[in-house]
């Protein structure tokens, strides 16, 4: 089994990659972050992706997590995620540094924070623009603490029609700068 890890800043197109990718793939399964994440720990959600999803997934187990109701705020019933061959996870924090040892294969979706979130909050709506005024803190400080672009291995940019797939920071020894790079909020951000 391969976990795949897509990051990149809310709002990026990582759901819609990943679901076009798990269907090149022949229909791997997408495990979202939003599922596992919660308005009380937006990122503070480590240790029940690795208790409830990674470690039973690694012994070849089925894995059983509840997903988290945004509208509700609270988890629903348990879901299963059988073992595949891939395993796609998707959602900001993918490529933090507690997972990364765990991935086989780490994207960034390659679009700049502000260009990102300004597409996030339309998507959204005036109902979330409270929620998202504190995400946007929240996720800068957790990119602050621990960057994923650094780390990836690829790079993929939404194109008109497709994707652009680029060797990553990783791979390259080039690690340019990002807000995801330092150890504060960069002016990209």
């Amino acid at each position: 089994m391969r976990l795949v890890g897509v990051d990149g800043h809310a709002g990026s197109g990582k759901s819609t990659f990943a679901m076009e990718l798990a269907r090149a793939l022949g229909g791997a399964p997408v495990l979202r972050l939003d599922d596992i994440a919660s308005h009380e720990q937006l990122f503070d959600w480590t240790e029940r992706l690795l208790s409830q999803v990674i470690e039973p997934l690694r012994r070849g187990a089925t894995a059983h997590y509840s997903p988290y109701d945004w509208r509700t705020r609270r988890f629903g019933p348990a879901r299963a995620l059988p073992p595949a061959p891939v395993i796609l996870v998707e959602g900001v924090g993918a490529g933090r540094r507690a997972l990364r040892p765990h991935l086989a294969l780490l994207l960034w979706m390659d679009l700049p924070a502000k260009e990102a979130w300004a597409r996030g909050r339309a998507r959204d709506g005036e109902e979330q623009r409270e929620f998202w005024d504190g995400w946007v803190r929240a996720e800068r400080e957790h990119f602050a603490r621990d960057p994923s672009r650094p780390y990836a291995d690829l790079l993929v940019r939404q194109r008109e029609e497709g994707y652009e797939v680029l060797q990553g920071p990783v791979v390259t020894g080039e690690l340019g700068s990002s807000c995801t790079d330092g150890d504060g909020p960069s002016a990209m951000c």
